[in-house]
């Protein structure tokens, strides 16, 4: 069995709050002793209702958050991971990307979309060819290499999404983590982008972390699941037992919630239907 791309060991992480000005501070516990891997090449979908802690657990992973305790490794060497300056954090993001819920915010309105791409490649002092980069990115995401002299304006909503993920694959990472990629798109344009995620998954050996409320979502695309209430794990396992045999009354209450997604499915080519939907933008 391969070793684990991430590792996640006992994390917790409490918040002090107030609910009014003349209040007394309250502890709000965001994670409770939440433990996980994830492998080369495997999609796990983490999933819950809002406060169920998903927010709180991403930002940890990518570095942006220390933990109360716990902690999170990466690679073979399970190297610690922890926010820091960008000169000691460089090896880790180089390794480990996030394709955010709404493409704008890593997408500048004033900056050509190639150059948005490129902008990590500079950011981590990746020796590349940046415009040969931005050309092969923009292809594997189902768009055109000359489509990189535009701005964000120009496209539709499920494209600007395509060059989010473009820009998060451009420095070859070993790891995604997806943020509720798919939650500001239409019904149609969410299958499209989960086919390309899976298609990119399996053609680069991707590690995908997909963070959601929606069920629906993580059964399109993930291998596994993870579900979380108030801070805790408390169902994971393979997708197709954690669908027809869920074992706590939440998970339930989760698949009886399930929109119904058009299926992608195994033979389809998600980069090829995309860019045949696109053609009327």
């Amino acid at each position: 069995m391969p070793s684990p791309l991430l590792t996640a060991s006992n994390l917790r992480r409490r918040y002090r709050s107030r609910i009014s000005l003349f209040s007394a501070p309250r502890e709000v516990t965001a994670l409770d002793q939440v433990s996980f891997a994830v492998f080369p090449g495997e999609r796990l979908g983490v999933v819950g209702e809002s406060g169920s802690g998903k927010s709180t657990l991403a930002r940890i992973l990518l570095a942006l958050e220390r933990p109360d305790a716990g902690d999170v490794r990466f690679g073979p060497e399970r190297r610690p991971v922890r926010p820091g300056l960008a000169r000691r954090t460089r090896w880790f993001r180089s390794q480990v990307q996030l394709v955010p819920q709404d493409p704008a915010s890593s997408l500048n309105p004033r900056m050509r979309v190639g150059r948005s791409i490129a902008e990590p490649l500079v950011c981590l002092g990746i020796d590349v060819d940046h415009q040969s980069r931005v050309a092969e990115v923009l292809t594997a995401v189902g768009l055109e290499a000359e489509m990189a002299g535009r701005y964000p304006h120009e496209f539709s909503g499920g494209q600007r999404q395509r060059l989010a993920i473009a820009r998060a694959i451009a420095p070859e990472p070993s790891l995604l983590v997806a943020d509720e990629p798919v939650s500001a798109l239409d019904v149609s344009s969410q299958a499209r982008i989960l086919g390309l995620l899976r298609g990119l998954s399996r053609e680069r050996g991707l590690g995908l972390v997909l963070i959601s409320h929606d069920l629906g979502v993580v059964r399109n695309l993930c291998d596994r699941a993870l579900i979380m209430r108030g801070g805790r794990i408390v169902e994971q396992g393979a997708v197709a037992d954690v669908f027809t045999a869920p074992q706590q009354a939440y998970t339930r209450r989760l698949i009886d919630a399930i929109p119904r997604l058009p299926e992608v499915g195994p033979g389809t080519d998600p980069v090829e239907g995309a860019a045949q939907n696109d053609a009327a933008y």
